[in-house]
C-alpha cells in the first residue's frame, strides 16, 4: 500500500477497497457499514485507486472506545462523485481520516461527519490536486447533534492547482447543536512561493523536478492530526 498508493500501514484490522470495490483478500474483517464490535487493534479503512461515476463510502461507528483510521487515495480521469458519510455513536471512539483526491476531470467530494453521541471524535483532513482544465468541488458538513457534549470535530480542506486553468472550490459547513470540546473547520489553497522554488533549483533540481517535489511535499503533509 505504501509503495503504490502512499498509504502507511500499521498493526490493525483492515477493510480495503480498490477502484471502488471491496478487496476481501487484502482485508482482515468483512466489509461492513456499521462497526458494532470492539477490536483489540485499531480499524484501518483503506479506499484507493481509480474512480468514476458515483462512489459512496458509509462508516458508522457504533461501539465504544474504538479507534478507526481512514486512508483515501483516489484519482479520476472522467467525471466522478465521492461521497463519504461518517456517523459516530460510540462513546470515546474516534475516527481520523486522511483523504487525497487527484482530479484530471470533474470531481465532487462530499463529506458528512455526524456526531450522534457524547464524547465522540471525527477528525478529517482532505486534499485535492487539480490538473489542467479540471474542476473540483469539495464540501464538508460537520454535525454535532443535541445531547452530544464534549465532541471533537475537525474537517480541514487543502487544494493544490497544477495549472492556472484548474478550478478548486471548498464548501465547509457546521451544524453545532451541543457544546463541543472543539469544533474546527478550515480550507486553503497551496501556492508554491518563489523562495521555495528558487531553493530547490539551487539544490540542482530542474523545473519539472521542482514541480514534482512540491506536489510530493503537498501530498505527504498530513501532520495536522
Amino acid at each position: 500500500m505504501w509503495n503504490k498508493f502512499n498509504i502507511k500501514t500499521f498493526p490493525s484490522e483492515t477493510i480495503v477497497y480498490c477502484d471502488g470495490k471491496y478487496m476481501p483478500e487484502l482485508s482482515t474483517i468483512e466489509k461492513t457499514e456499521t462497526i458494532d464490535k470492539k477490536y483489540d487493534l485499531p480499524i484501518h479503512i483503506i479506499y484507493v485507486g481509480k474512480i468514476k461515476d458515483e462512489n459512496t463510502l458509509n462508516i458508522n461507528i457504533n461501539v465504544s472506545n474504538q479507534p478507526v483510521f481512514l486512508s483515501v487515495n483516489t484519482e479520476n480521469k472522467s467525471p466522478a462523485f465521492l461521497n463519504i458519510f461518517i456517523k459516530n455513536t460510540g462513546k470515546n471512539s474516534e475516527i481520523r481520516g486522511h483523504i487525497l483526491c487527484k482530479n484530471s476531470s470533474e470531481l465532487s467530494l462530499k463529506i458528512i461527519a455526524e456526531h450522534d453521541a457524547p464524547d465522540t471524535s471525527i477528525l478529517i483532513q482532505a486534499k485535492v490536486i487539480g490538473s489542467k482544465n479540471s474542476s473540483s468541488t469539495a464540501s464538508g458538513v460537520a454535525i454535532i447533534n443535541p445531547n452530544c457534549k464534549n465532541c471533537g470535530s475537525d474537517i480541514r480542506f487543502a487544494g493544490h492547482s497544477l495549472d492556472k486553468s484548474a478550478k478548486i472550490r471548498f464548501l465547509p459547513h457546521q451544524r453545532i447543536l451541543s457544546v463541543p470540546d472543539f469544533a474546527d473547520h478550515s480550507a486553503y489553497i497551496f501556492h508554491p512561493d518563489e523562495q521555495k522554488e528558487n531553493y530547490l533549483r539551487m539544490a540542482g533540481l530542474s523545473g519539472a523536478e521542482v514541480k514534482d517535489a512540491l506536489v510530493e511535499a503537498f501530498m505527504n503533509d498530513f501532520n495536522l492530526f
